[in-house]
């Protein structure tokens, strides 16, 4: 397996600031138009694109990844019409937002040697986030009298953990090549 890094510089970080923006515009736009999956018709979709937060976390950094996960929900419920204010602008959008943050927080491209240990570590990081989120948000949704507490368990951790703990660690090491190529004098992460 290779080991890929990212150069850090002390620059600016307007560049991973505005591409976490974009990849929640993205997120969002992508959970609400492009999961043809559907595991609960009408109601949840197998989210494909689940592993942006995370991965969006790991490149450019925590404060980038929650951005993508948090704003990515907002959009997604806005478009899909599931917009609840306490549910997507709490409970929802913050542990989605966390699913982000906290692969940012533990992996970073300057100093981390994307190994097979490294991947696999990703992949348990991403289990256990997704738990906690799946958890919290199916508890927001139960209480609200949306859906039980253990469907949702059940379909929202299909939906959402399978693919960040597949997509994660299957993309980071092509992302982190793009990235280096595209920027070889490094970013500061945001």
């Amino acid at each position: 397996m290779t080991s890929e890094t990212l150069p850090q510089n002390s620059g600016s970080t307007l560049f991973p600031l505005v591409l976490s923006i974009v990849a929640a515009a993205a997120t969002g736009v992508l959970w609400a138009y492009a999961n043809p999956i559907q595991l609960v018709p009408g109601v949840i979709q197998w989210r494909i694109f689940a592993f942006l937060p995370p991965l969006v976390g790991i490149l450019l950094g925590w404060k980038s990844g929650f951005i993508c996960g948090y704003l990515g929900t907002i959009v997604w419920s806005l478009l899909a019409g599931t917009f609840i204010p306490a549910h997507s602008l709490i409970v929802d959008g913050i542990m989605v937002g966390l699913t982000g943050l906290v692969p940012g927080l533990m992996f970073n491209p300057a100093t981390t040697k994307f190994d097979q240990g490294a991947l696999m570590r990703i992949a348990a990081v991403c289990l256990v986030v997704g738990l906690v989120m799946v958890t919290a948000v199916s508890a927001s949704l139960a209480f609200l009298g949306i859906f039980p507490f253990w469907w949702a368990v059940l379909y929202l951790g299909l939906s959402d953990i399978v693919p960040m703990l597949i997509g994660t660690p299957l993309l980071v090491i092509p992302a982190i090549r793009i990235l280096a190529a595209a920027h070889p004098q490094g970013f500061k992460r945001f």
